[in-house]
């Protein structure tokens, strides 16, 4: 890592810093061009917003796949205070963000928290319906 991606990967912490002063969970993330340029910056609002999924990554995500053409969100990188969750990493994917640089990981933030305070993933069934369910997507692609 570069002395100026540290530089991007700390303004992130800071991000997630004022989140936490502002009443929210502590994560903030910044999007920037390949040159270092902060295109846009996004705290976590889950709970000012009153809306779980106001993560900033995916908040971001969501303003590369609006603002950006393809090349140009190719060519970014988002610079988060941690790693993303599932739901934040899909819209990464989705949106096509270049690439990803956290400072904790899940493990690392999942060390920091009390116990019994992990997210439990709620029971899930499937796949069933096959015939039907691929009714509407077939030519779709």
């Amino acid at each position: 890592m570069t002395h100026d991606e540290e530089k991007l990967l700390r303004r992130a912490i800071a991000l997630a810093a004022e989140a936490r002063t502002g009443g929210d969970p502590p994560f903030g993330s910044l999007l920037a061009t390949a040159d270092g340029t902060i295109l846009a910056e996004e705290r976590n609002s889950t709970l000012t917003d009153r809306d779980i999924t106001a993560h900033p990554e995916l908040k971001l995500a969501r303003w590369a796949a609006r603002e950006l053409d393809p090349a140009a969100a190719a060519t970014t990188t988002m610079y988060t205070s941690c790693q993303p969750c599932g739901m934040c990493a899909g819209a990464i994917a989705r949106s096509g963000l270049g690439r990803v640089v956290y400072a904790l990981s899940v493990e690392q933030l999942h060390a920091l928290k009390p116990p019994g305070r992990a997210s439990a993933e709620p029971p899930a069934e499937g796949p069933a319906l096959y015939a039907e369910a691929r009714v509407p997507l077939e030519g779709y692609w």
